[in-house]
């Protein structure tokens, strides 16, 4: 493997550090940060990634309130849960962990998230904002997409950029911040014809499907950068990436690993929006 490693754990660390040091500010003030999580499923991989969230909050000063209403719970419950967070001024991030239980609608569930504590950008409202320009929180994967791009100092501008993805977690709020920032965007997904065509075309590739190996070096131009996203759980207790690292890193000019590249970056965000979203309460913003 020849690519240089996109680590994402530097630039986590240095989040992380300026997040402990505002949340300490606040909490010396009387307002300490708190993050609530709600959690309506018996899911191992869904509980690893929430007590992740939740020792990596009490390391940055963060109080992270885990509610958990039942795999079982009912629509009207879970949007319950929500809006009496919403109302809770003690509470400034509010996250619905997925999976929901059967019959119960991710995107009509999330509309209950308060806008301004929606520090995961999961209310679709939170991506029109974020589509408009407007001020909002954007999903903390996404944002840890381009975050990373910087940290190594990628140029984006100008440049020619596949997102192989197009959901509404990832795909496309990441897709709206590279435009931001000047690139050029084709959003790939299922449906597209000849895909490794279009990634071969592009300067940078973004993979962030939920298919382990998906993308292998026939995908990749020689000196591409390639971000991979995917967290596909192995059967040995590991992730695997979406991204065939072994190929891939013999063509691509650099890619990130996983795991330690998008996903210590994801996590150190969450907690960033959830200070902000402190500190703008406090400032009666």
């Amino acid at each position: 493997m020849t690519a240089t490693a996109l680590s994402g754990k530097e630039l986590a660390t240095e989040i992380r550090a300026e997040t402990a040091a505002r949340a300490a500010e606040l909490t010396a003030a009387g307002r300490p940060p708190t993050l609530a999580v709600v959690v309506a499923t018996a899911d191992e991989s869904s509980a690893w990634y929430v007590r992740s969230i939740a020792r990596a909050a009490e390391k940055a000063g963060v109080h992270c309130d885990v509610i958990d209403v039942g795999p079982h719970a009912a629509a009207a419950g879970i949007a319950g849960t929500l809006v009496r967070l919403n109302a809770d001024d003690a509470v400034h991030g509010v996250i619905l962990q997925t999976p929901l239980p059967e019959g119960v609608n991710a995107q009509e569930m999330a509309l209950a998230i308060d806008v301004g504590k929606d520090v995961d950008g999961a209310n679709p409202a939170s991506l029109g904002r974020l589509a408009a320009g407007l001020p909002a929180f954007a999903p903390a994967t996404a944002q840890a997409v381009v975050a990373i791009l910087d940290h190594h100092g990628i140029e984006l501008s100008g440049r020619p950029v596949a997102m192989v993805g197009r959901s509404t977690v990832v795909g496309k709020p990441a897709a709206h911040l590279l435009l931001d920032r000047n690139a050029t965007v084709t959003i790939c997904h299922s449906r597209t014809r000849d895909l490794a065509a279009v990634t071969r075309a592009a300067e940078v590739v973004v993979a962030a499907v939920g298919r382990a190996g998906l993308i292998t070096a026939e995908y990749v131009s020689p000196g591409a950068v390639v971000v991979d996203v995917g967290t596909n759980p192995t059967g040995d207790g590991g992730l695997a990436g979406d991204v065939d690292a072994a190929s891939v890193g013999a063509v691509a000019a650099a890619l990130t690993p996983v795991p330690g590249g998008v996903g210590p970056v994801t996590t150190a965000l969450l907690l960033s929006h959830t200070v902000q979203a402190a500190a703008r309460v406090r400032a009666g913003g």
